[in-house]
């Protein structure tokens, strides 16, 4: 049993209380980890608001990184001192949707009522999303794990564990894009980004960035956007269409809001793709006319994690990285403490924040 701190929600739309909590040990097939950063996730903020349900009290945070402290009985592939990322994607590997690479699917993935953490009176507290991040040091299963370079900065390396294997993944493993395809991304924020360099190194003709600021269009560039439209002109896909022409093969849809959802599909060329990556709160609703896909036979697709496949992903992004072809330092806006974490989320909050980590 470890003892550690880590930010609880109590609450849902209340701060965060920092405490110290008992967290036990590995038990079969589980991994000990302590977190070196743990980035904050607009799905984060999402679930501490309420926006999307749960059990209380838990710990959020779930886009991870650190060293393996122990591991527990049939764990072959981690060893203590092993630099590692730590995912939500639990998987069992024997069920048909991971029989067939769909791990995110996974449709047995034992996801416990409470995780491995206790507070000070031994009641259990819920690791959220499989992980529990916004704590000192972590319990998880090996499936949710993969390997990193020794010397890897952990910030950086924190982000390949959600935001840039959703945004990148979405277009690579989902949409399949190509070199010559006509892309857009609306939202430009930290899983907008990663679409636009996935965009980038898929060869994609034009890649558009669609958001409300002039400043956010500018970083898009820097992140490899050909062209930037504001999202606040008047029907702003007009412009799409006299850029490429015929407008695009795949919308990413990056962000939670409904009135980008409603508006998507006009973006879209003949046989062209909406691809759902950002998530609304539950309830939410948006309306489309159906029988303008059907006749210029356009669809619309979710994605979830980017279709991401850790042991097939997470090697040739560390290396692109490493090459100087995938930005991930560039992602990091800020670096806070766990005590500064309520400060962190309400930055995030403001949409400037490309990614804010907890550094431990």
């Amino acid at each position: 049993m470890a003892n550690i701190k880590a930010a609880v929600c109590r609450e849902f739309g209340k701060p965060l209380v920092i405490e110290d909590v008992a967290l036990r040990a590995p038990g079969p097939g589980e991994v000990h980890v302590k977190l070196a950063a743990c980035a904050i996730c607009h799905s984060d903020i999402s679930y501490i608001d309420g926006g999307w349900g749960g059990v209380l009290p838990a710990v959020y945070g779930h886009e991870a990184a650190g060293h393996v402290v122990t591991t527990g009985p049939g764990v072959t592939k981690y060893k203590a001192g092993d630099p590692v990322i730590v995912t939500l994607i639990r998987s069992c590997g024997t069920c048909p949707s991971c029989g067939t690479g769909a791990q995110v699917l996974c449709e047995s993935p034992g996801t416990p009522e409470v995780g491995p953490i206790t507070d000070a009176a031994g009641q259990p507290i819920l690791g959220a999303m499989n992980v529990g991040g916004f704590a000192e040091e972590v319990v998880v299963d090996q499936s949710q794990m993969a390997h990193i370079p020794d010397d890897m900065p952990m910030d950086a390396a924190s982000l390949l564990s959600c935001g840039v294997i959703t945004g990148l993944g979405a277009v690579i493993n989902t949409a399949g894009i190509r070199p010559g395809h006509s892309v857009v991304v609306i939202g430009a924020g930290g899983v907008g980004l990663n679409a636009i360099q996935g965009a980038r190194i898929a060869g994609a003709r034009r890649i558009i960035a669609v958001d409300m600021t002039e400043e956010k269009l500018a970083i898009a560039r820097e992140f490899g956007a050909t062209d930037g439209v504001l999202a606040s002109e008047k029907s702003p896909w007009k412009k799409v269409f006299e850029i490429t022409g015929r407008g695009a093969d795949a919308v990413f849809v990056t962000v939670g809001a409904i009135p980008a959802y409603e508006t998507a599909p006009r973006y879209l060329a003949a046989g062209g793709q909406v691809v759902m990556v950002g998530m609304p709160h539950s309830g939410a609703m948006a309306s489309y006319e159906p029988v303008v896909l059907a006749a210029l036979g356009q669809g619309m697709v979710g994605t979830k994690m980017g279709d991401v496949v850790l042991a097939r992903d997470i090697p040739w992004l560390v290396d692109l990285y490493q090459q100087g072809r995938l930005k991930l330092d560039e992602l990091v806006s800020g670096r806070w403490s766990l005590d500064q974490i309520n400060e962190a989320i309400a930055d995030t909050k403001t949409g400037a924040a490309r990614r804010n980590v907890i550094v431990f």
